[in-house]
């Protein structure tokens, strides 16, 4: 005789859902505009654009770097509804943020561009995704672009969805049904429309609002079971902080209810149970946090009370716990060193916090809300090794340090190797690259040095073309200057995690070597115009140099140790060219990710507020010669 199942209790006046997509197809102003269709902002507000991008780099780099939620309102013919929005980064260097957002919701709106089609980055959250099992719609952005293809790339979608499938088949418990019949959208967040209609392309939705997408959400993603009955369980899945409150962590949810001033059990990771009480509980509405009583199953939530939670920590029933499994992330791929400044003008950088244990102190701190990321030790007291995703993640983190007063020392971007049933195996990427057919060759012979190999190539008839490589991890470090340059800035070019594979040798992937400074001093003008044909110059009259910082870039291979700082010599004889004019070529300015990508192996970045500069490692010229015949001697034996 058969068991009888009681269904669990399912809240219908509530939906979690995460928007993924690739970079730029639009996610953060599609947020904007359900803000907006939903009331969220009043009459005489001040509408800003993009305005879940509240980090001052997000607006800067036009990305989405941090997951964050808002909460919108929804009449239905049942009542009203909560729509819990979760914006996600695109990039897949930021991807820790996308699997903890995962984590939260029931669906998943897929974002892709109506020109663009699917791209590595969109491959890389739908297979995350498809894993987690969630439903998922697509909604087809910017149809009114002039060179949309909807079909194509409805096409494309469904190509990659199956794709995806046929690779999970057997790992995870897969809906083909569900996969092949996803609902999709055409919408056009920039002018707030969406419609069930594919239209004609290059021109907007039929509907004048977002309506259509509401109703397709309402439908398709599965409101969260609620057992308020069952024993207390919620995750956290993020972490933020407030100068009244402090450390604040946000869950989801699972079971039973919470409660304001409730005492709970804190799981942590090393399998042992605290009683704690939540001194506040927070719920979401439109963009703001505001203090409620109560919670239950399904919630988003807000908790202020517990110092020291992180990421993958469990509330539970306190008298019988029962801990959630933790939040699991993909392994970095890229590392470089983290230290103290040693320069000869460390403090003089605009900096207030230049010493090891202030570095050490900020970098633990970003490990509680960075899963994705990992600090280990090295041979010196005063640096560590810092893992990531990838280099922009890493180029973010030593940006923030920056802006917040810190002096540093970065090193070169390294790949982290992995041994491979005996094998020394590297991390590789799918790079995927869309550029003006004219410039073909000289991407071919770019990528054929750093060890590409070309997988498909395709064109849309519009003098555009498709290329798609798979690379080594090493040969993308410095790859995107070196592109936009032989391209003229009218490439695009992405990438995704790949796997790892048998390590392909020497990369030689800089052709070119660095003006040293040979001594102490202050830049001259008349030393820049004796040197101006030994190649482009990165710093100006009045500098401040000291001996082993890198002052240009020599268009040969070698590097050339220069005197930057000498003087004119002065006689009494009036030259009769005197007051004529110096001109001098405009220096090159580096920003951080631009300084990361020239340095060579030798070599690694100073940071600081105020400047940015590349130095050598090894500061004295004669030591840096001894160690240099040294290696060749050992190349040689």
């Amino acid at each position: 005789m058969s068991a009888i199942s009681v269904a669990a209790p399912i809240r219908s006046d509530l939906r979690n859902v995460a928007i993924v997509a690739h970079v730029d197809h639009g996610k953060t102003t599609l947020v904007d505009a359900m803000l907006r269709q939903s009331g969220a902002f009043s009459e005489r507000a001040e509408l800003v654009d993009r305005v879940m991008d509240s980090n001052d780099l997000e607006r800067e780099k036009g990305i989405t770097i941090l997951a964050k939620n808002t909460a919108v309102r929804r009449e239905t013919d049942a009542g009203p509804v909560t729509i819990n929005v979760v914006d996600t980064p695109g990039h897949a260097d930021f991807g820790g943020e996308v699997e903890r957002a995962l984590s939260m919701v029931d669906g998943v709106l897929l974002l892709v561009d109506a020109s663009e089609g699917p791209l590595p980055q969109t491959r890389f959250v739908l297979r995350k995704t498809l894993a987690a099992g969630l439903p998922v719609i697509l909604v087809v952005n910017k149809v009114d672009r002039p060179d949309a293809r909807c079909a194509e790339v409805v096409e494309e979608t469904h190509d990659l969805l199956l794709e995806l499938a046929s690779e999970l088949d057997g790992e995870v418990e897969l809906d083909m049904e569900a996969i092949l019949d996803l609902p999709v959208v055409y919408a056009s967040a920039r002018a707030g429309r969406a419609s069930l209609a594919q239209p004609v392309d290059g021109e907007l939705p039929a509907e004048e609002d977002l309506t259509a997408l509401f109703d397709v959400l309402l439908k398709h993603v599965p409101a969260p079971v609620a057992d308020t009955e069952a024993p207390l369980r919620a995750l956290v899945t993020n972490l933020d902080a407030s100068s009244f409150l402090g450390r604040i962590a946000l869950c989801r949810i699972h079971s039973g209810t919470l409660r304001k001033g409730q005492t709970v059990g804190w799981c942590r990771a090393d399998g042992t149970v605290e009683k704690v009480r939540l001194t506040e509980l927070l719920i979401t509405e439109n963009l703001d946090r505001v203090p409620c009583g109560e919670a239950s199953a399904g919630d988003l939530v807000a908790i202020a009370g517990i110092p020291d939670i992180t990421i993958g920590d469990t509330l539970a029933d306190p008298d019988a716990p029962e801990p959630l499994p933790r939040i699991t992330v993909d392994d970095p791929a890229i590392s470089m060193t983290i230290g103290v400044n040693t320069s000869p003008l460390t403090g003089r950088n605009g900096g207030t916090k230049v010493t090891a244990r202030l570095v050490k102190n900020r970098l633990d701190a970003e490990l509680i809300g960075n899963v994705s990321m990992k600090v280990l030790p090295t041979e010196r007291p005063d640096a560590w090794e810092v893992q990531g995703r990838g280099e922009l993640a890493l180029a973010i983190l030593v940006e923030t340090m920056r802006r917040e007063g810190f002096e540093l020392t970065v090193g070169k971007p390294q790949v982290v190797t992995r041994t491979i049933d005996g094998q020394l195996c590297e991390p590789f990427e799918r790079l995927t690259i869309d550029a003006p057919e004219e410039h073909l060759g000289a991407i071919t012979q770019l990528l054929a040095g750093r060890k590409g190999r070309m997988e498909s190539m395709d064109g849309h008839g519009t003098g555009r073309i498709k290329l798609e490589y798979v690379v080594p991890a090493r040969g993308l470090i410095g790859f995107r200057t070196e592109f936009l340059t032989e391209t003229r800035g009218t490439g695009i070019a992405n990438h995704v995690f790949e796997g790892y594979f048998p390590w392909v040798g020497e990369l030689r992937t800089r052709h070119t070597g660095s003006l040293v400074a040979d001594r102490a001093g202050s830049a001259t003008t008349y030393a820049l115009l004796q040197l101006a044909d030994r190649g482009s110059f990165f710093v100006e009259p009045g500098n401040e140099v000291y001996e082993g910082m890198v002052v240009g870039e020599n268009p040969r291979a070698e590097d050339l140790d220069v005197n930057i700082t000498k003087e004119k010599k002065l006689t009494n004889m009036r030259s009769s060219t005197a007051d004529e004019l110096e001109r001098l070529a405009k220096p090159r300015t580096l920003a951080l990710e631009e300084a990361l990508e020239f340095c060579s192996a030798d070599e690694c970045v100073e940071v600081g507020p105020a400047a940015i500069r590349v130095r050598k490692t090894v500061l004295d010229s004669t030591t840096r010669a001894r160690e240099r015949s040294r290696a060749k001697a050992r190349d040689n034996a």
